[in-house]
């Protein structure tokens, strides 16, 4: 039985979504910058890093997902890069979120691809 306060602290909003789409397309442990790109790819719209990253911050908050700092590197100049994993919490509310687009979605599929 779901409480009250888990279904909304599980709500996503869409950026929220699509950063954790790109965490589950990317594998655990992608930066920042990869999830930028892979959704700047993926939706064809310019998306500033700070948003990334202020939207991670949240998910962490909400127990979403988790960080690590990584090794440095000689690319980076010694300079170590922060990596993200998606726990258990992102994944169900991950998986929610798609299960009640695509139910909301039934029967209006081509409404939906001509808006």
């Amino acid at each position: 039985m779901i409480h009250i306060e888990d279904y909304y602290a599980a709500v996503l909003g869409e950026f929220e979504q699509l950063v954790l789409l790109a965490l589950l397309r990317l594998g655990n442990g992608a930066y920042g910058a990869t999830i930028r790109r892979e959704i700047q790819d993926r939706t064809h719209r310019e998306v500033p890093i700070g948003s990334v990253y202020v939207t991670l911050a949240r998910l962490e908050r909400k127990k979403m997902v988790v960080s690590y700092v990584g090794l440095p590197s000689k690319e980076r100049g010694g300079r170590r890069r922060k990596h993200y994993l998606m726990h258990d919490a992102g994944q169900h509310a991950l998986g929610r979120s798609y299960r009640a687009l695509k139910a909301m979605s039934v029967g209006i599929e081509q409404e939906l691809e001509k808006l």
